[in-house]
């Protein structure tokens, strides 16, 4: 089995770890109350989707 010759330094490891990152989800504003949503979803402060009332508080 193949062995590393020498240790991978910590700058090296970092580099090569730079797109593991955290997303923030694609939020928008909800066209009804304004509260930020999920893209797609039933506003839940609200209740809404589309412009309809789906959902009773």
């Amino acid at each position: 089995m193949a062995v590393p010759f020498r240790k991978t330094s910590k700058t090296r490891k970092n580099k090569r770890r730079t797109h593991f990152k955290l997303e923030v989800p694609g939020m928008v504003a909800c066209p009804d109350c304004g509260e930020y949503k999920l893209s797609h979803r039933i506003c839940k402060e609200c209740g809404t989707y589309k412009g309809e009332k789906v959902a009773s508080k």
